[in-house]
């Protein structure tokens, strides 16, 4: 009897110990199951012809990668990766927006202080329209249809109306811009790097809203959206990525990235957040939920390629670069 009482006890204690084992895995589950995203170079497309490079732009619904390059945009088939048109005539070419229901394209000249403005079928130039000097990140605001352009050195947003390419106003803001967002509600962000601030834009005014500081983070660079939480990522030059709920301004929180970061995406599908740093590398951070973020792991890409775009389609991340003087475009996925 007293033997039989030992050995169900030693049972108990065994399936107690295995019970609670089982338990802490199935917790930590979510956390190892982003442990590495399974990102990595995967691809590596030549582009003929010399000169730098600023931002890559995807149009998903067309299957276009739209990559700025000098004096030209080099437009790439996102399926096949072939280079399928190019855009001419563009002089210092940094960005690209587009509005879909509009047909319409629109590319920021920062040599000739202008916008190009074409046909997203043929494209064909249609168009152009004067900016502020050295106009540099490009966005389209389908709430207002409008096109706001950021003006490098004269501290200020032009805004053109996207369907008939007329200057609709231009709106101080108070420092140097960098990249920006529209939130499809009718406001427009930018970080102001000098300043370390963000500024909420009402598309509508075109006018400043709200002028916010961004501390701990200094030198904004980069900027990507979660439009249903209303949260924005912003790249720092600090070495961190801001979290800034976009109604209240209020700095979230922050998480270390690599260094001299020039662009940011992000998965609305996985909640992966991705920033390209000039270092050669991605830092790629999870959504937990709106307050909550979890560093995932750190992908070598190449030095310089600090720009690049998201493919929401096949989730594939797109950075420009050259190495040994070859231009090329690097395709980052899970292949």
């Amino acid at each position: 009897m007293f033997v039989h009482y030992k050995v169900s006890a030693v049972r108990k204690f065994t399936l107690l110990v295995v019970s609670c084992m089982a338990a802490l895995c199935l917790a930590l589950l979510p956390t190892a199951a982003f442990a590495q995203s399974g990102y990595k170079l995967t691809q590596r497309i030549a582009i003929p012809g010399q000169g730098g490079w600023d931002y890559l732009t995807v149009d998903a619904a067309a299957r276009r990668l739209y990559v700025t390059h000098g004096t030209q945009v080099e437009v790439l088939d996102l399926d096949s990766k072939t280079t399928a048109a190019t855009i001419p005539g563009t002089m210092g070419v940094h960005g690209v927006a587009i509005a879909p229901e509009l047909g319409r394209g629109f590319t920021s000249n920062g040599q000739t202080s202008t916008v190009t403005i074409f046909d997203l079928k043929t494209l064909k130039k249609l168009g152009e329209a004067p900016t502020g000097k050295k106009p540099d990140a490009i966005v389209y605001d389908p709430a207002t249809s409008q096109v706001f352009v950021f003006n490098g050195e004269s501290d200020s947003a032009t805004v053109i109306s996207a369907a008939d390419g007329k200057v609709a106003g231009t709106i101080a803001l108070g420092g140097g811009p960098e990249f920006g967002v529209a939130d499809g509600k009718g406001h427009v962000y930018n970080n102001i790097e000098e300043k370390n601030e963000v500024v909420k834009i009402d598309a509508r005014k075109r006018t400043v809203e709200q002028h916010w500081p961004l501390a701990p983070c200094e030198a904004p660079a980069s900027m990507a959206m979660d439009r249903a939480n209303q949260r924005l990522f912003i790249g720092c030059r600090s070495k961190v990525m801001a979290v800034v709920d976009s109604e209240s301004g209020k700095v979230v929180t922050t998480l270390p990235i690599g260094d001299h970061v020039d662009a940011t995406a992000f998965d609305e599908d996985s909640r992966l957040i991705f920033l390209s740093n000039g270092e050669g590398t991605i830092s790629v951070i999870h959504q937990d939920s709106p307050d909550k973020y979890s560093a995932v792991e750190t992908v070598k890409t190449l030095p310089k390629a600090k720009t690049m775009a998201l493919d929401p389609k096949t989730h594939e991340l797109f950075l420009s670069t050259a190495e040994g003087g070859q231009f090329e475009v690097l395709v980052v996925g899970k292949k």
